[in-house]
């Protein structure tokens, strides 16, 4: 790896690492449908307040969310609306994976059958 890809390699591994936490996949999910104010999303995920504010504020610093005041009611947002790009191409790759697992199950489960059928010893 050349020296200067070196910070863009980190910045990527630490915007990867501040969405790696499943209830934060779930909280973008329900952003990128647009801003949400904290008790609102607390009820929608259906997680204690306190554990929401935890992981909002990881996603915050690692600058993948925004905030905006209205009272006393704290509303969040996805800065970059690119995100359900990202989360979207997330889960096709997921499909996929299970596509493809699905098929090799389905493989074994044939050669099974046929292993059954032409051996003697496992009748």
């Amino acid at each position: 790896m050349r020296e200067m890809d070196r910070p863009v390699a980190q910045l990527k591994a630490e915007l990867f690492k501040a969405i790696a936490h499943p209830v934060r996949v779930r909280v973008l999910e329900v952003l990128v449908g647009g801003e949400r104010p904290v008790g609102e999303l607390a009820e929608s995920l259906g997680i204690e307040l306190s554990h929401l504010s935890q992981q909002l504020g990881i996603l915050r610093r690692a600058g993948v969310l925004v905030t905006r005041r209205s009272g006393n009611t704290i509303f969040y947002s996805v800065r970059d609306p690119r995100m359900s790009q990202l989360l979207a191409v997330a889960r096709q790759m997921l499909v996929t994976t299970l596509e493809d697992s699905q098929q090799l199950l389905a493989n074994l489960q044939a050669e099974d059958i046929d292993v059954e059928l032409t051996d003697p010893a496992r009748a």
